[in-house]
């Protein structure tokens, strides 16, 4: 078996991408357990992330779309393949918004700034201009409990933000919102990437979500997770997830979806 490899290049500039890539996945596979009674997870997955580009990655619940995109965060190292993520160290953003119920959204924030290395004085500029760039102007005093479930994500994407690294990383984010919030949350995060040029890795199971925000769509096989088909969304935004483009390209992903789960086994 090839020996794993991350590699985590140095931040010198900010966000900004030297190499034709903001991520590069290539022969990624992953188990887990002792030898002889190990899981296997993903299983030779190849795939870039340009800079400025926005890829979903979609599939069945346990096909291991998490489990990639913490190997690509650096939280855990594959069993074979590299990855390469030049530039800063990669901005994730979990399910939950995973604040500190202690601290005002605007120290939340802070924190991130401080684990960056930026000076005290700054802190709280920037904090405040990241809240008015999540539409969160006036929030810096409130406190965790006071916002709402939507307003928590917002402070957790500029939290993410904070970071100024060049690659967000999202882990099915909105999954715990009612659905009018998640559409006002596609929205915001679209505009966010419009205005940043960041390159985003979004994990999700709704292939709605997917066509709605996605330049290019990557389906994992149920488990081991293998790379099932891609798709590149040629739909112009700003997009509605109810329009009939979204739609028709949904229904197309969802019959590869199902039959990817029938292959499988699974239900």
């Amino acid at each position: 078996m090839t020996t794993p490899t991350l590699t985590q290049q140095a931040a010198t500039a900010g966000p900004q991408q030297t190499a034709g890539y903001a991520a590069r996945i290539d022969h990624v596979s992953k188990s887990f357990g002792r030898p002889g009674a190990q899981q296997h997870v993903l299983d030779d997955i190849t795939v870039d992330v340009a800079p400025g580009e926005f890829v979903c990655l979609l599939g069945a619940s346990g096909c291991g779309k998490s489990t990639l995109l913490n190997l690509v965060a650096g939280l855990d190292e594959p069993s074979a393949g590299t990855i390469d993520v030049p530039g800063s160290r990669p901005a994730l953003m979990f399910q939950e918004h995973a604040l500190f119920p202690w601290l005002t959204a605007g120290k939340n924030i802070e924190l991130a700034l401080k684990l960056r290395g930026m000076p005290r004085a700054e802190r709280r500029t920037e904090a405040e201009r990241l809240l008015e760039l999540v539409r969160l102007k006036g929030a810096y005093g409130k406190r965790v409990h006071e916002l709402s479930g939507g307003m928590r994500q917002r402070v957790a994407m500029a939290r993410a933000l904070a970071q100024d690294s060049g690659l967000l990383l999202m882990d099915e984010p909105f999954a715990a919102l009612d659905a009018i919030t998640r559409d006002v949350l596609h929205d915001e995060l679209t505009r966010i990437w419009e205005e940043t040029s960041l390159s985003v890795l979004f994990v999700t199971h709704n292939v709605r979500e997917a066509v709605r925000l996605a330049e290019r769509v990557v389906l994992l096989s149920s488990r081991p997770g293998r790379i099932a088909r891609q798709w590149e969304v040629d739909i112009p935004q700003p997009r509605r997830i109810e329009d009939a483009a979204v739609a028709e390209l949904s229904v197309e992903i969802t019959e590869q979806l199902r039959g990817e789960i029938r292959r499988h086994g699974q239900h």
